[in-house]
């Protein structure tokens, strides 16, 4: 009898084991038990959605297949597609759900203001059932197509814009790194809200603010005086500090320059003018010539320009050329304002020009657009009162 009782014992606690054992998988949700090759499943069943990224490519060094293996400066930048680049990465289907979209495949300085304006309506598009966007980018004008999309695109999702300064076939390339890298931040969505974010060398920066610095360099973008907005080590995302504008409130994220209010024939047509010793005045007549209807000059120190070209700004401004000063050396503020004149803040020649370019897209007016400088291409922290 005790014998029997024992044998039964032992088959009851065989069973209730089994069944603690099932329970786990026993109480998952029809939904996350469902098979899904765009999650991550844990241990005990349970199914975790992965952000979807698109990665819109529009060609650069990034997708350049060099003349052999050790070809470092010899390649046809634009060569390859975008497909074929995310489809090589290892280990994505970890950090993100990636689709891609061909928008084109050519050098950065290769693409018009025109063309600009359709990429941030893709990109726009793109960030209505995405989580994030990644742009390909060739590096020679990255900063200048990253600042357009920072001031026009609507959205507040995760904007990265990367590149590379070695081509994806060479020995030693930071292609495939940067891309990765650039997905990753996108998908994290620690971005929110940054607007435009530049992704190279395990580093992003305020597109506002970052500038190619070197011409080989695979560390060439940085962001001067200032810093860069944080790191990527491995799985560890460290942002540091964030753009002016992260800190505003949503109601006010917003910049003036929604595209879908103006044609891309209304984008208005604005030159930089470069200033040195004796620098004659035949740049700005020459773009005033040309029907520029605004003109960023590049000055010596502080912003100066010589006396050939003040002499010729003057007679611009008379014909309603709006000027912005700006300094040449690379870094550093100006605050030099007056009747025609707009100071650039710490805006570099070609971050100006971009902001310049999109206020008189919108307005002519003096006022307007030296008030826009001052607000939303302001770059200053301004902490709530407590």
């Amino acid at each position: 009898m005790k014998r029997g009782t024992t044998k039964i014992q032992k088959m009851l606690l065989t069973t209730g084991l089994t069944v603690l054992l099932l329970l786990p998988q026993l109480f998952v949700s029809p939904v996350s038990a469902a098979t899904d090759s765009t999650a991550v499943t844990s241990t005990i069943g349970v199914v975790k959605k992965l952000p979807k990224v698109e990665v819109i490519a529009t060609g650069g060094t990034l997708a350049g297949k060099s003349t052999d293996e050790t070809s470092f400066d010899t390649y046809r930048a634009g060569s390859l597609p975008i497909e074929d680049l995310v489809k090589s990465l290892p280990n994505k289907d970890q950090i993100a759900e990636v689709s891609t979209y061909q928008f084109g495949n050519s050098g950065s300085s290769a693409y018009s203001m025109e063309q600009l304006y359709d990429l941030s309506l893709k990109v726009d598009e793109a960030l209505k059932t995405q989580d994030g966007v990644v742009v390909t980018s060739g590096t020679d004008t990255m900063e200048e197509i990253a600042y357009f999309l920072d001031l026009t695109v609507r959205s507040p999702k995760p904007v990265v814009v990367t590149g590379s300064m070695r081509p994806w076939t060479v020995i030693g390339t930071d292609a495939p790194a940067n891309l990765y890298n650039a997905i990753k931040l996108a998908a994290s969505g620690k971005t929110k809200y940054f607007g435009t974010v530049v992704m190279l060398n395990d580093e992003f920066h305020a597109a506002r603010e970052v500038t190619k610095t070197n011409s080989y360099r695979t560390d060439t973008f940085v962001t001067p005086e200032i810093g860069a907005l944080g790191y990527i080590d491995e799985k560890n995302i460290r942002v540091y500090r964030a753009p002016f504008r992260a800190l505003k409130p949503a109601s006010e994220w917003e910049t003036p320059f929604d595209l879908t209010q103006i044609s891309k024939k209304d984008l208005a047509k604005v030159e930089i003018a470069y200033s040195y010793q004796d620098a004659g005045p035949g740049a700005i007549s020459g773009f005033v010539a040309a029907g520029a209807k605004g003109i960023v000059t590049a000055g010596t120190g502080a912003g100066g320009i010589s006396k050939a070209m003040s002499e010729e700004r003057a007679e611009a401004i008379k014909k309603g050329v709006i000027f912005v000063m700006t300094t040449r050396t690379g870094s550093g503020s100006n605050y030099s304002n007056g009747d025609g004149v707009i100071a650039g803040d710490n805006l570099n020649a070609a971050h100006a020009r971009i902001l310049l370019l999109l206020c008189l897209s919108y307005s002519k007016d003096f006022e307007t657009v030296k008030n826009w400088f001052t607000t939303i291409g302001y770059g200053q922290i301004e902490l709530p009162a407590k």
